[in-house]
Formats: C-alpha cells, sequence, structure tokens
C-alpha cells in the first residue's frame, strides 16, 4: 500500500504525517515553524524518509498562494524568504521522491472532498473560518487553483464595499467580518460582556451566552451570521456547488450556531445546497497535502 508524507506548514508550528492511500495516518508529528523554513523542512523531511525508506511522494499544504503546477510559492508575506521558494523543484532533488504543493486551505478542501464531509459530492466548497477566512474549491476531483494561485481566496471577496481595511490592504474584505479576530471586534463593538467575569467575553463563549439568551451577544451572533450567510450565497451564485463544507477554528462552537446560519442560508438559497459541518479538525491540511500526491504516484 502506498504511503507519503503530508505536511501543513502554518505560521507557527507544521504538522507532519505519514499517510496511506486510505487516509490511515501512520505516523503524526508537530514542530514549530522556524526560519528560514526550507532548508529546516528539508531536513525534517529526509528525517522522515530514513524512518520509513517505502515512501513514494511528498505532498505539501502552506499558507499563501502557491503556483500547484511549478510548484512555486508566489505569494506570502509573513514567513519572511518563503515567497519565491520553488519547493517543489529542490525538494524533488533533494529527496528523489515526487512533490506537490498547493494552499493550505485547498489541501483540507480536498480532504473533505476524498474522505470527509463532502464524501460523494461532485463540487464542493470548504470555507475554514479561524483567524481569518480561508476557502477552497475542489471540482469533480481537482481543485481550483486559478492562475496565479489565489483561486478559492474566499476570505478577500469584498463583502462590504469602502468596509474596514484589511491586512491585504483592500477594503471592505469578508475576513474582517467573518473571522475569529472579527468575533473579537464584533464583542467591543457590541459590548458583550461575560457574567460569569465580569469583563468583554472571549470569542470561544460568545455563541454559547447568545445561546443562553445574553441580549448582546445575540446582536453580535446575526451580525456574524448574516455576513457568513451573504457570503455563501454570493459564492453559490457564481459556483453553483452542490456542498459547503465548513471548519475552522470557530467551528468547534458550532453546536451553539449551525441551525442559526441553516436558517439565515435557506432563504438565499438559488438552488439546492448541503451545508456540512468538516469532518476533520488540525488533521484538514496534512491529510489532503498527502491526497495532493497519493494518486500521482506509483
Amino acid at each position: 500500500m502506498k504511503k507519503v508524507i503530508g505536511v501543513d506548514i502554518g505560521g507557527t508550528k507544521i504538522r507532519m504525517g505519514v499517510v496511506n492511500e486510505t487516509g490511515q495516518v501512520l505516523a503524526d508529528k508537530t514542530i514549530p515553524t522556524l526560519l528560514p523554513l526550507y532548508p529546516y523542512l528539508e531536513k525534517q523531511i529526509l528525517e522522515v524518509t530514513k524512518e520509513f525508506p517505502d515512501l513514494t511522494g511528498i505532498g505539501i499544504g502552506t499558507r499563501g498562494m502557491v503556483d500547484a503546477t511549478t510548484g512555486v510559492v508566489t505569494f506570502e508575506k509573513e514567513l519572511e524568504g518563503w515567497q519565491g521558494t520553488p519547493v517543489k523543484e529542490q525538494l524533488e532533488a533533494a529527496t528523489g521522491l515526487r512533490v506537490e504543493i498547493n494552499n493550505d486551505a485547498n489541501c483540507a478542501a480536498l480532504a473533505e472532498f476524498r474522505i470527509g464531509a463532502a464524501t460523494g459530492f461532485q463540487k464542493v466548497v470548504c470555507l475554514t473560518v479561524g483567524t481569518g477566512l480561508g476557502g477552497g474549491f475542489v471540482f469533480d476531483g481537482e481543485i481550483m487553483n486559478g492562475t496565479h494561485g489565489g483561486g478559492g481566496e474566499v476570505g478577500h471577496l469584498i463583502l462590504y464595499p469602502n468596509g474596514l481595511i484589511c491586512s491585504c490592504g483592500r477594503p471592505g474584505c469578508s475576513e474582517q467580518y467573518i473571522s475569529g479576530s472579527a468575533l473579537k471586534r464584533l464583542i467591543q463593538e457590541e459590548n458583550v460582556v461575560d457574567p460569569e467575569t465580569g469583563q468583554l467575553a472571549i470569542p470561544q463563549n460568545l455563541f454559547r451566552l447568545a445561546a443562553n439568551g445574553h441580549t448582546s451577544a445575540i446582536v453580535a451572533r446575526e451580525r456574524f451570521l448574516s455576513d457568513f450567510a451573504v457570503v455563501i450565497s454570493t459564492l453559490q451564485a457564481v459556483l453553483d456547488m452542490d456542498c459547503v463544507v465548513v471548519g475552522g477554528g470557530v467551528s468547534e462552537s458550532a453546536d451553539d450556531w449551525w441551525e442559526n446560519l441553516l436558517a439565515k442560508v435557506e432563504p438565499l438559497k438559488l438552488n439546492p445546497l448541503e451545508l456540512k459541518r468538516a469532518t476533520f479538525g488540525n488533521e484538514a491540511g496534512m491529510l489532503g497535502a498527502a491526497m495532493l500526491v497519493i494518486d500521482q504516484v506509483n
């Protein structure tokens, strides 16, 4: 049975796993993200190949934009020196194995499409609501990368023209309104005070407070979910997908808001659409990275 390395590169940590073709994780470790990134990454991967000499490929998911054909990181400002790195070429030369690389949200989408919540669907949009808002599109088994590796950048759809300035420099991007960072701002704007602490609520508790009838928490929740529903509806108008999978850190509290989101999306649907909660949590990027290469190797 084929075995590959799946690597998920984040801003502070890297998760690496040895994965077989059924998605079973045979080995798994998390290491800090250290700079300069490429030589550090190569060293770590070479250590894994020594332990598992029968590996057939390496899949990598990374933050930022990637040219999936050339395997070059085309845009990434937080990891200094990573932008412009020809990861595929260098790592294939170092290991002798096939290497595929893509954006981390695209990898998460691929994992949900292949072995997760979207199994059986054909046109899938995966939305990851964490510190920001990420997206990945998998249509008929293929990741929609776009011309410059920027396909699926849902967080940078303009939701409010002339709105809040995004980290990308443009005003009104959707991740300024749908993200963990947005929840912090909403809590401040609506003065959501947690009665247990007497302090402003933390984002992890906002939806629980709203579910328990906290008035200002309900207002913040409604603002957040109304914007989220509009983004989903807009994506349907453009892509006509048959499934949306919602994951990311904010989805961990979905027991307290999922039915509210479904209710807000329902009247905005143009066609039938399934909304699913993600099967995978923090391992989604690693599993999807493995899936990038698992079908490409003998």
